[in-house]
């Protein structure tokens, strides 16, 4: 038997339909109980509860109680980044499920990925930072620069408390509707906050679609204008 991370365990996790939806289903990073994922997966209560106790044990899942209440949501961001990456690996290759729907046009502008932006929006961000040289990438690693420390302080965005942070400042995250990078990490998160706190920018309720204000789309092109 072969030493190192079992990656196995992980694809067989992720690999099944009913468990695959639920991750989905938690993507956007709200917590949803037991009968809300029974729902999103097509299986009964009894059903979802052991593919959750599955995920839960694999690391994928974490369970909150409040009060009478359980709760499930991903472990971490780096869960949902796994999620988004696969989603986008498998559009490149033609991994497709359905055709695109009425929902698509509005789910490829801009949608919460975990806790930041992703989607058209969400690329077009990146790109723009890198454009005005706020943000360095090279491969897949992206760096915050002198500049765009000065940058985000104009925005009221403090870096030095999300250095703090375990998690990572900024990372790439491979968008699979726009199949290009965007930006996740605790920026990512900050810079959608920047939006959804100022009321510029809302979460469609029961979905994972951004809805930017008109006011919220003169402010983004402002923020993150195209290069050229």
């Amino acid at each position: 038997m072969a030493e190192g991370p079992d990656i196995a365990r992980i694809a067989s996790l992720i690999g099944d339909p009913a468990r695959s939806n639920m991750l989905l289903a938690l993507l956007g990073g709200k917590a949803l109980t037991a009968t809300e994922l029974a729902g999103a997966a097509g299986v009964t209560l009894q059903t979802a509860s052991s593919h959750l106790s599955k995920l839960e044990d694999g690391g994928l899942l974490t369970l909150r109680k409040q009060g009478r209440h359980r709760y499930f949501a991903l472990a971490d961001a780096t869960v949902g980044t796994m999620i988004e990456n696969l989603m986008g690996f498998a559009a490149s290759r033609g991994h497709l499920r359905h055709r695109i729907g009425p929902k698509e046009p509005a789910l490829r502008k801009a949608r919460i990925c975990y806790d930041h932006l992703a989607g058209d929006y969400g690329v077009r961000m990146l790109d723009s930072l890198i454009a005005q040289g706020a943000i360095e990438a090279e491969d897949d690693a992206l760096r915050v620069t002198s500049s765009g420390e000065r940058l985000f302080d104009r925005y009221g965005i403090a870096l030095a408390p999300m250095r703090a942070l375990r998690r990572p400042l900024c990372r790439s995250c491979l968008d699979w509707s726009e199949r290009r990078a965007h930006m996740a990490g605790s920026l990512g998160k900050a810079l959608l906050c920047h939006f959804t706190d100022t009321g510029h920018a809302r979460r469609i309720e029961g979905s994972r679609v951004i809805q930017f204000s008109p006011e919220g789309d003169r402010r983004f092109q402002q923020m993150f204008p195209t290069a050229g």
